[in-house]
Parts: C-alpha cells; structure tokens; sequence
C-alpha cells in the first residue's frame, strides 16, 4: 500500500497560525539568506542602501527646491524634509518589490515541503527593515550636518515603522499571490512603484496639496506613514493632517484583511502552479 503524501496549507486557522510559531526557525533562515544574497558579488555591498536614497533626495531637493521653489516645513532644511519621507518609501518599495516575486523565487523550496508560505513575503519584508535600519545612518549623518535637533516625537517612530511595516505586508501579500497565477504582475509592480513615488508626498510637503482635497489625497496609504515619519523627525515644523491620517490608517488595515485573505485563498493552490 502506497503511501500518499499531501502537501498543503494548515487544516484550520488556528492550525494555520499555530505552525507560523512552530515553523519561525525557517523565517530566520529565509530573512537571514535573503540578507547575505542581496548584495552577493556587488562592489560596495550593503552601501547601495545608503547611495540610493540618497542620490533621490539629492535631485528632489534641487528639482522642488532649487527649481520649482517649492517650500519646506517649518524651518526644517528640505534635505531633511524629502530624507524623512524617503526612509518609509524605500522601505516599503523594497519590500513591495521584494514580497511579490518572493514565492516564484522559491519554486523549489514550495513544491517539495509544507510550511505556511506566508514566511517567505514576510522575511523579504525583514530583510528591507535592515535596509531601513542601513538608510537611516544618513539621517543622523543629515542632522548633524544641518546642526538640526529632533523632539520628543522621535520616539513615535517605531509606530508609523509599524504602519509601513502593515501597508508593506498587506499589498505585498495581494501581489504575491497574484503573481504566482498572473506572471504579468512581474512588470507591474514595478510600474505601480514607479508611479506611487511620484503621487506620494516624497519630493514635497503633502501641505501644498489644496485642503479641499487632502482627504482624498489620502486615499494614498502612504500619505498617512510620510507625513507620520515627518512628524517624528521634523517635530514642530511638521503638523499631521489628523482626518486624512485615520483615513490612510484605515486604507492600511483594509488593504491587510484584502492581502491575508487573497493569499490564504490561493495558498493550497501555490504548489501546484508555481
């Protein structure tokens, strides 16, 4: 009598989550692997997360500064204005990136053993917090220079980190699972990267935006993280536009629910067509 092996998903939810503690050894090896792979044979290695912020704020601050005059927030210098916006931005861009080819990427790993696939977007999203922690050098290297001191709302940061962490996940998650049935998604995603980066308060204040629609404006998740990060950093000399914050926050955790449930539904399938 043969024996028949099953490969699929957690029998239940509880089931479900209960194997994401038991199976948290392959989150550290696949975030770990990830990290050594990023940068595997490049000259400069992790310094390319650094070099590419920083190269975009450089030409945002002199195309909306220098050129098209645009004003910053408060006394802050607009070096550190767009450097503050750029932190949550290149973290949730990578992790976009990186989330959404993750399961196609490990075809094999996926097709041979069971384990709940939501590690493995989620360890990429890991590995773009380190780049994150890598990027942020330049922020104290840009206060220093600018003899510019934050406040007490520098401590608020690791909550808007967390929102960029869940708007990461959650749209991550939805184009993931998409890809795996939709190859097209592979140059989507970086259309959709592209395009969020001009849409999204990055090279200037979201203030300049008419008041009449900043809340519409913040339909745009990202709007609520930057001008969170903003805050944090900036204190004073940045103010939260409250209703359009709760409205981004709420964009968020929608999109979440959407990106779990898209990806639960089509995980029994990964295995098969992957």
């Amino acid at each position: 009598m043969q024996t028949k092996l099953i490969i699929e998903a957690g029998r239940t939810e509880k089931h479900y989550w209960t194997d994401l503690w038991r199976y948290r050894e392959l989150f550290y090896i696949l975030a770990w692997r990830d990290i050594k792979v990023r940068y595997k044979q490049t000259v400069i290695g992790a310094l390319w997360s650094i070099i590419r912020p920083l190269l975009t704020m450089v030409i945002f601050t002199l195309v909306f500064s220098k050129i098209a005059k645009l004003p910053t927030e408060g006394n802050a210098p607009y070096a550190i204005m767009v450097y503050a916006a750029m932190l949550p931005w290149q973290f949730f861009s990578n992790a976009l990136n990186e989330a959404s080819n993750s399961l196609v990427g490990n075809a094999n790993l996926i097709s041979k053993v069971y384990f709940p696939r939501l590690i493995i977007p989620t360890a990429t999203v890991i590995t773009s917090f380190i780049d994150f922690l890598i990027s942020f050098i330049i922020m104290i290297g840009l206060m220093v220079y600018y003899q510019y001191t934050p406040g007490w709302n520098i401590f608020m940061l690791p909550v808007f980190l967390i929102i960029a962490f869940l708007a990461s996940m959650g749209l991550g998650l939805y184009l993931t699972a998409l890809n795996v049935k939709f190859r097209d998604f592979r140059y989507i995603v970086p259309f959709i990267v592209q395009f969020g980066l001009y849409i999204s308060p990055v090279g200037f204040s979201s203030s300049i935006i008419p008041e009449k629609w900043r809340l519409l404006y913040s339909l745009n998740p990202m709007v609520g993280v930057i001008d969170g990060f903003r805050w944090c950093i900036l204190g004073g000399d940045s103010h939260i536009y409250m209703p359009g914050f709760w409205l981004s926050l709420a964009i968020v955790f929608l999109f979440l629910w959407l990106g779990i449930y898209q990806f639960r539904k089509m995980e029994k399938t990964f295995a098969d067509i992957i």
